[in-house]
C-alpha cells in the first residue's frame, strides 16, 4: 500500500545536464536497499529540469527516505549539480496503479 510521497524538481546548472541524469540514473542501487520505497521514479521534464517522485506506505518511510543514502548524496552534489536548491514537497497518494 502506498499513502505518502514526494515530488522533487531539479533544475541543473547550464553545462551539467548529463552529469545530472547520470547521477539519478545511478541512484537506483541506493533506493533499491530502502524497504519502505515503494515506487521511485528519476525523470527528466526538459533540458535543464529534472524530477524524483518516490511513494511510500507512511510518513516513517517517508522520512527515512529523507535521511536515507540518495537524499545525503543529492545534499553533497547540489552546488556542483544544480542551479537552485532542490524543490522538495511531500504529497499525499491518492490512488494507485503498481505491479503485483
Amino acid at each position: 500500500m502506498v499513502a505518502v510521497g514526494l515530488l522533487v524538481t531539479l533544475d541543473a546548472k547550464a553545462g551539467k545536464e548529463e552529469e545530472l541524469s547520470s547521477f539519478l540514473a545511478g541512484a537506483l542501487p541506493l533506493v533499491e536497499q530502502e524497504p519502505a520505497t515503494t515506487a521511485w521514479f528519476a525523470i527528466r521534464l526538459d533540458t535543464r529540469r529534472f524530477g524524483i517522485f518516490d511513494a511510500f506506505p507512511d510518513e516513517s518511510g517517508r522520512e527515512e527516505h529523507l535521511a536515507g543514502a540518495v537524499a545525503a548524496a543529492l545534499m553533497d552534489r547540489a552546488a556542483d549539480l544544480l542551479a537552485s536548491a532542490p524543490l522538495i514537497e511531500k504529497v499525499d497518494v491518492l490512488a494507485t496503479k503498481l505491479p503485483s
